[in-house]
């Protein structure tokens, strides 16, 4: 089993990867309010992006680091063409 390519993130670019975590945010009723950045980051093991989350209700911080972990696992950065 190719177990590289089970784990392979797929590329996204800035602006998709905004769109992905704006609309995923937008299904969660308590993050809908949620300002946030996407922040290229220098490449590590895990990932070479981060969201800046800015506005978070109390109640809405846990779920909202949820959304964007879960999208971090899967996305991975890539300079735009």
């Amino acid at each position: 089993m190719d177990f590289q390519a089970l784990y392979a993130k797929e590329p996204a670019t800035l602006d998709e990867l905004r769109v992905r975590v704006f609309h995923a945010l937008q299904r969660h009723p308590l993050c809908r309010s949620v300002e946030f950045d996407i922040v290229s980051t220098p490449r590590t093991r895990r990932t070479n992006w981060t969201v800046s989350l800015r506005s978070v209700a109390p109640g809405a911080l846990w779920d909202a680091h949820e959304i964007v972990a879960d999208i971090q696992e899967v996305y991975e950065l890539v300079a735009a063409a």
